[in-house]
Parts: structure tokens; sequence; C-alpha cells
């Protein structure tokens, strides 16, 4: 029989949502987290829950009482986007529960690299790269943010200035050398 006879059902959706969590954890491992990604995460899923569900629970409840709600494009959409919403809810809230906070001012002063450290290293290539560790949820390589689990990160994890590392690429192992180590504090936290 052709789909096109078939009645659709809202589970049918679903498989088509991206997964709950985008990012696992790895095992065994903490949600760091600095003071400004954890707000971040806070105030998104803060703005979920006050100001986009309620918006979208109140037109669902008005599409649902036009009629016939197979045909109506609101509602479809509504429930979709009602499911979207939850389900990064859940992964906030899953998030935020695990999360442990690594506040920036309590690390000055420390000579090993750790997670919040701001790294400038070069590599073999004679590049000067700057990189701030920070939490699987936060990580930005636009802005030099980079996950702290990340291959890099990992390779940097307790060096100090004047030590060189190995980071393992796709190519074949690279050397980095660390020249400065600082546990900056982001305007937003001061």
């Amino acid at each position: 029989m052709s789909k096109a006879f078939t009645k659709e059902t809202e589970t049918d959706d679903e498989d088509e949502l991206p997964p709950d969590d985008p990012a696992p954890l790895p095992p065994g491992t903490k949600n760091y987290m600095t003071p400004a990604g954890f707000k971040r995460l806070w105030d998104e899923r803060d703005h979920l829950v006050r100001k986009e569900r309620p918006k979208i629970v109140e037109i669902v409840s008005w599409a649902a009482g036009n009629g016939d709600r197979s045909e109506n494009g609101d509602y479809l959409y509504g429930k979709k986007r009602l499911r979207e919403i939850d389900r990064r809810l859940r992964f906030l809230t899953k998030r935020l529960e695990v999360a442990e906070v690594v506040d920036p001012k309590r690390q000055q002063g420390l000579k090993q690299v750790f997670f919040g450290a701001t790294v400038t290293y070069a590599n073999e290539r004679d590049e000067e790269l700057t990189v701030t560790l920070v939490g699987i949820d936060e990580a930005d390589m636009e802005r030099g943010q980079i996950s702290w689990i990340s291959p890099v990160a990992r390779a940097l994890m307790k060096a100090k200035v004047g030590d060189t590392v190995e980071v393992k690429t796709p190519l074949g192992p690279e050397s980095l050398e660390v020249l400065e180590i600082a546990y900056r504090i982001p305007p937003e936290a001061e």
C-alpha cells in the first residue's frame, strides 16, 4: 500500500529528531563547567521553560480547538516543536544536575595546565595558537574555547611553560610547545 494511504502517527516524527544527548560525557568523567558556561545553560533552560514552551502550548491549544488536527499545520508543527523543546529541556536538566563548576578566580597562580586555563602554544609549523580549556557544552573554536576532553586539551593537561607535549592527529603525532599559561577571569564572571 502506498504511504499516501497510511496514517502517520506522532511517533513517526520522533524518529527524525536528533538524539537526546548530542555530546555524551565519557564514562567516569565529571561535567566540568565554567561559571559563565553554567549560566548560559541555565539561562537557556529558563528561557525555554518560562517563555518559549508556554507560547507553543498556547498555540497548540488554540490550534486543537480549530477542529481536524490531522491537517492542521499549526497543531502538527506545535506538537513537534514541543517535543523538541522537551527533549532539549531534559538534556539541559541532566547536564546542569551533574555539572561541577570550576571558578577561574580560585585557580590564580597555578603553574600547570588544568581546566579553565588559557594556553598559548606553538605547533610544528611555528604557528602560535591560544586556547581556553572549557566544558564540553561550552566549546567554541571561533572564540578559542576547546573542550577539556579534546585531544589537544588532554595533551596540554598538567604541562608547564616550556614543556613540549605530543598530540595525536589524523596525520600523525604533532609536538606542541607550551609558551604561556594563564587563568583569566572572563569579563562576564567579574
